[in-house]
């Protein structure tokens, strides 16, 4: 059994939206760990020495001492209950209930939509998932200016703290604006930019998450 003192590794890989929670989870708690980064073009992820700490070949996964967890919200989960402090699941029963209302939320109703959009987008199928596109889109706008009326009367998603909520959704929104810039989105007209201007609370509260200490360091490296 890993103890608090365990060495922590983070197996992640850049521009993955899911690890990019382990890492926020970790800066966010203040922990040291060691950042293991998995390049997918090498085919990082399928060695036999990867497929022993995560049978699936996906990222993230968190090593603590003898311990493997892999799933983003498992690791998020795990890291709460190996170090309490500070909370990222709330105080409180009706905060914890909150910041998982909110994470289930997103996973439901806006996680999809947003899916449907970016993928095409990365992986060159415009063309042939242009309508698509446009409907997934349409279902992101409306879950928007769900949390954008909730930012209204709060500076984070889930409470008057920064939580998992938070840290859960904040990268498929900056994965999704990043992909929206792109010269093959603009004939498509998905109405994201500028998104300021469009959801002025929402993109406040990036620029809030975006002040976490060790940000920098879980900023994708080729995004920069």
């Amino acid at each position: 059994m890993a103890t608090e003192k365990a060495k922590i590794e983070v197996y992640w890989g850049s521009g993955s939206p899911f690890a990019w929670r382990a890492l926020l989870a970790l800066e966010l708690k203040k922990l040291s760990y060691e950042s293991r980064l998995l390049e997918f073009s090498k085919g990082d992820v399928k060695t036999p020495e990867y497929l022993a700490l995560n049978p699936r070949g996906k990222v993230p996964t968190l090593r603590h001492g003898d311990v493997a967890v892999r799933e983003s919200l498992a690791i998020l989960a795990y890291l709460e209950r190996a170090f309490p402090q500070p909370a990222i699941f709330g105080e409180t029963p009706a905060e914890t209930g909150r910041i998982w209302q909110t994470i289930a939320e997103f996973t439901s109703y806006l996680g999809g939509p947003l899916d449907r959009v970016v993928r095409p987008l990365v992986f060159g199928k415009v063309a042939e998932k242009a309508d698509d596109i446009r409907e997934a889109a349409k279902a992101a706008h409306e879950e928007f200016a769900v949390l954008d009326r909730t930012l209204a009367g709060s500076r984070w998603l889930a409470g008057a703290r920064i939580s998992a909520a938070d840290i859960a959704v904040y990268p498929f929104l900056k994965l999704l604006l990043r992909v929206a810039a792109r010269d093959e989105a603009k004939p498509l007209d998905l109405g994201f930019l500028p998104f300021e201007a469009r959801y002025p609370k929402l993109a406040g509260w990036m620029k809030g998450v975006e002040t976490i200490p060790g940000y920098a360091r879980t900023y994708p490296p080729h995004w920069k």
